[in-house]
């Protein structure tokens, strides 16, 4: 396949291409406008490849939108490009309207008139992936049973309403237009070259340092976590098997209270690398809770996992202990952004 990815320098679009270069035989063109959370670095490996392609393209170009679609043709898009930090949205949500929700328009429009070029076979063929979040289903209670595909969306904070609108405008595309779209709803992420302002990352490299180890509220809030690996695996097998209409709730069914994850955290990196000044548990310390902090999200995953013979490979233990390692062994990523003069007072207070 010919995948036309947008975000692919970002968390996860970046694994995702690493993954299709190493592992499978299609090629990819990543379109990415290249924000602060974006790395370059993170798609390295895969420059040199000939099944690869980069274009530093914003998607609210629709002009430049439709000329990549024509030249490099594609048979599938996978519409990862998205704004997803959720302090960030509280503190501007613009730019989320316009990225999330105006940029997806943008995709699905520029989508729609190349499908429309394709002859039968090929518009059959053709599928448009959008990868969102399980936060639009709004929160869970600690009774709740987990959320699938057929949750009633009840988004809470400008990011997740913003998600929860370019689904809506994904669905519309395909009642609507025909476009054969579908989605993809996951959990909270982890892995190697996340950007040092999520949780694990930002722990993981206070923890390091022998700094303050920030926790919103009392820590009780609970997330399904998925190492980032996993992901890029389930979200391909979606491109190559995902039919049109349909919705795949994906998770790991590995969920975690936030202070146990900052737990685990120190006590691998104690594990990895002891400190002088003794466990970094230590370091922890409650602080203020954001606006509106959703308590729970976990994903039941059994659709997906049937539909897409696909399960998660890591466990959290392996997931995190692989994750600790590489911030350790890549001091250099990390510290380039901190010397960026990122602001260090505001990255030690946002959590997920």
């Amino acid at each position: 396949m010919r995948i036309l990815l947008t975000g692919g320098c970002g968390f996860i679009g970046s694994a995702v291409v690493r993954h299709i270069v190493r592992s499978t035989r299609h090629s990819v063109l990543n379109v990415d406008c290249l924000t602060y959370a974006a790395s370059t670095e993170a798609v390295e490996e895969a420059a040199g490849s000939p099944s690869y392609r980069f274009s530093q393209t914003n998607i609210l170009d629709t002009s430049d939108l439709t000329a990549l679609f024509a030249s490099f043709r594609p048979d599938a898009v996978m519409h990862l490009a998205a704004e997803s930090h959720v302090d960030r949205s509280i503190d501007g949500p613009g730019v989320f309207v316009q990225t999330n929700i105006v940029g997806t328009y943008s995709m699905l429009e520029a989508s729609l008139q190349y499908w429309r070029t394709l002859d039968r076979k090929e518009r059959e063929n053709f599928r448009f992936h959008h990868i969102s979040t399980d936060e639009v289903f709004g929160a869970l209670g600690p009774h709740d049973p987990p959320f699938t595909e057929s949750t009633p969306y009840d988004p809470r904070s400008p990011y997740s309403a913003s998600k929860a609108s370019s689904d809506s405008l994904v669905r519309a595309w395909y009642h609507t237009f025909g476009l054969p779209t579908f989605i993809t709803n996951t959990t909270n992420n982890y892995g190697i070259w996340h950007f040092p302002e999520k949780l694990i990352p930002l722990i993981t490299i206070n923890a390091i340092e022998g700094r303050a180890l920030p926790v919103y509220g009392q820590g009780n809030n609970v997330r399904d976590w998925l190492f980032v690996e996993d992901h890029a695996e389930a979200l391909v097998r979606a491109v190559e098997r995902g039919r049109a209409g349909e919705t795949y709730a994906i998770g790991a069914r590995q969920p975690r209270s936030n202070l146990r994850v900052v737990q685990s955290i120190c006590g691998v990196l104690d594990e990895l690398s002891p400190s002088a000044t003794g466990p970094r548990e230590t370091l922890s310390q409650f602080v203020a809770d954001r606006p509106g902090h959703d308590f729970r999200y976990e994903i039941d995953p059994s659709h997906a996992e049937r539909s897409l013979d696909w399960t998660a490979r890591h466990t959290f233990e392996q997931g995190i202990h692989r994750t600790v390692q590489w911030y350790l062994d890549n001091r250099v990523w990390w510290e380039k952004i901190q010397a960026r003069r990122y602001d260090g007072s505001r990255l030690g207070s946002v959590l997920p």
